[in-house]
């Protein structure tokens, strides 16, 4: 059995694990985060909208004090959190979620994101309140160290301890591929397929910048997110903006399409049919949890660190992550996406017949393509399955309709595929490893389709801005899940666990870099569906402590003290 057969088994039997409604599966994960996000948006009385404001307020610094204990300012806790959070998610995971689960998937996100914010609120409320501080930390370390092991172990008490230790090592472990492998990945897959650059070139490029940056600490880290993150998000947004406003004239029709889609999906590309509901639902969510993370537990210990004496503070600007990450910056990415048709558009493409993007699949009866493993050769003549209802070769979960010999597209390929071998064997005896056809992309290069596409009319470089993206939000977001990592490493085993924690790190981000794209995704789902869990669990328990701190707060009102005009 080899690793992606392994990866694959974890990722329908954990990441999967849920109840089948009406043939499709509704995952755990699902439930949980939605359930409990709502449960905490009505016990606390709608945060994220009736606090909104004061977030904003105490994320500008209008209320700082250089005096209060902690390691870096209100807005550079943020910035690091959002350097983890705008990312790779918001880029790729968007646009696999839309290829996954149809345009209607963008709206699940919305949702996911809206109750995020109470789930992140109430999560990092309870991180400051019971983080410890150390003035003695060494040089790397930082002097705070916060997050769920830290309230679930102290808030619940100490039988919870091993169940503290639990969510640290699964967390250390979904910041090796989460926060990490994944970044790597798709920045070396966009820069293989724009530039041909070898992914072990690119790999060893990032893993070094992230190296340079980790080892100086929480402090550097948030030196370098508070420019990092506002310029990329910026440079990003602006393209993006210039794209709908000169399509404003489709913006109507495209809200109504993911409104439609949302609950009733017709027009699938992978996985999606008529009547899949369950699916579009499905990857909207499990990409909103990639894309802000609430619930997952890794952005409080970021906010852990911020100076402040006032828990709540930090717990309103929180709430304003899900926000800017998803429900502004991915809804711009899925507006360029759908509005410029790259969603459902085939285009040439070299199918690397040993690539990871290769699957195999047969199509079901509202023409989906299901996965499924095949037991022997795939005959093709002219370029098509010979027998339809038979496994046949797919690129990106989607069946490619007709293969061919050259990259012109004008020689259909007869003979056999052979996945064990992963050649294709033509009927004069050739061996063929790669093979032409038209196919859906995915990922970053999906979102690359759709800015070089709406960017056209000012020239052929609107894809450049998703590269330069990817490449800036992969690095940031690689360097805050350090600091996730080595808070769940000093947890465990003591300061003398983070150095070497970070070194892994780093060369965890070179061997993402290499790996096969649809292994380091189905990796970080499968970790993520984990680590959620106990912290969800420890949120529901204490979420009579978030709304008593909440209440004395706002009727203290503390922050008039700091109050700066």
């Amino acid at each position: 059995m080899d690793f992606a057969t392994i990866v694959d088994w974890l990722d329908r039997n954990v990441a999967q694990f849920g109840i089948t409604i009406g043939g499709e599966r509704l995952t755990l994960q699902v439930l949980l985060l939605l359930g409990i996000g709502t449960y905490l948006t009505l016990r606390l009385g709608l945060p994220q909208i009736r606090k909104f404001a004061h977030g904003v307020a105490v994320a500008t610094g209008r209320y700082d004090d250089p005096n209060d204990p902690g390691d870096v300012s209100h807005f550079q806790a943020l910035t690091t959190a959002l350097s983890a959070t705008v990312g790779i998610g918001n880029i790729a995971g968007a646009a696999i979620a839309i290829h996954l689960g149809g345009p209607g998937a963008l709206f699940w996100m919305w949702m996911t994101a809206f109750l995020g914010m109470a789930t992140k609120y109430s999560e990092v409320t309870l991180a400051q309140k019971y983080r410890e501080v150390d003035e003695s930390s060494a040089k790397y370390s930082g002097t705070v160290s916060g997050g769920p092991m830290y309230y679930i172990e102290k808030g619940l008490g100490p039988r919870w301890k091993p169940v503290a230790a639990f969510f640290a090592v699964m967390l250390g472990l979904t910041a090796f591929m989460t926060g990490n492998a994944n970044q790597a990945n798709t920045v070396a897959d966009a820069m293989r397929a724009e530039f041909g650059i070898a992914t072990w070139v690119t790999g060893l490029v990032t893993s070094t910048i992230v190296a340079l940056v980790i080892l100086g600490g929480i402090k550097r880290i948030g030196r370098v997110t508070s420019i990092l993150a506002p310029f990329m998000a910026i440079v990003y947004v602006t393209a993006a903006m210039i794209i709908i406003i000169l399509n404003l004239g489709q913006v109507p029709e495209t809200f109504a399409i993911i409104f439609r889609e949302a609950f009733n999906p017709t027009a699938g590309v992978a996985g999606t049919g008529v009547g899949a509901f369950l699916v579009t639902l499905m990857w909207g969510v499990r990409r909103g949890l990639f894309s802000n993370e609430a619930g997952q537990g890794s952005a409080p210990i970021a906010h852990a660190a911020a100076k402040t004496d006032e828990p709540v503070s930090e717990g309103v600007v929180a709430l304003l992550e899900p926000f800017i990450d998803t429900i502004v910056i991915v809804t711009m990415t899925a507006l360029v996406i759908i509005m410029t048709g790259a969603w459902n558009s085939q285009v040439p493409t070299a199918i690397q017949l040993g690539g990871g993007d290769i699957s195999y699949v047969v199509l079901d009866e509202g023409g989906s393509s299901v996965p499924t493993e095949p037991t022997g050769t795939i005959r093709y003549t002219l370029g098509r399955p010979g027998v339809t209802s038979e496994p046949h070769l797919a690129w990106h979960e989607v069946s490619v309709p007709q293969l061919f010999e050259d990259e012109a597209q004008t020689q259909p390929f007869s003979g056999a595929v052979d996945p064990a071998r992963t050649v294709a064997i033509a009927d004069d005896g050739r061996e063929l490893a790669v093979l032409y056809g038209q196919a859906y992309e995915t990922g970053a290069p999906l979102t690359q389709m759709g800015f070089q596409r709406g960017l056209a009319p000012l020239g052929d470089w609107g894809h450049y801005i998703v590269i330069f993206s990817v490449f800036l939000f992969a690095i940031s977001t690689a360097i805050s899940w350090s600091y996730y990592g080595d808070r769940c490493a000093n947890y465990l085993f003591g300061q003398s666990a983070i150095i070497p924690y970070k070194l892994v790190f780093v060369a965890m981000h070179f061997i993402g870099a290499v790996l096969p794209l649809a292994v380091v995704w189905s990796l970080g789902d499968i970790f993520l569906a984990i680590v959620i869990i106990p912290n969800l669990i420890a949120l529901i328990f204490l979420a009579p402590q978030i709304r008593e701190m909440t209440e004395s707060y706002f009727t203290r009102s503390p922050w008039e003290r700091h109050r700066k005009g």
